[in-house]
């Protein structure tokens, strides 16, 4: 009967000139083009992918 939390994740700087390892954990949360959203689950892993690339995304 829990309901798992969710995170809202929006790109918001591009990852051109990023390191290789960074833009695939961009598109490993589901992301794509700026600006776009992904709603993922909130776990250890994704808060660590999170955390990783916080220079380029924004938590909503």
């Amino acid at each position: 009967m829990t309901t798992q939390q969710t995170l809202k994740v929006q790109l918001v700087r591009s990852p051109i000139g990023c390191k290789q390892s960074h833009r695939d954990t961009v598109r490993g949360l589901g992301l794509r083009k700026l600006n776009s959203t992904s709603e993922l689950q909130d776990t250890p892993a994704v808060r660590g992918m999170i955390n990783k690339i916080s220079y380029l995304v924004k938590v909503l």
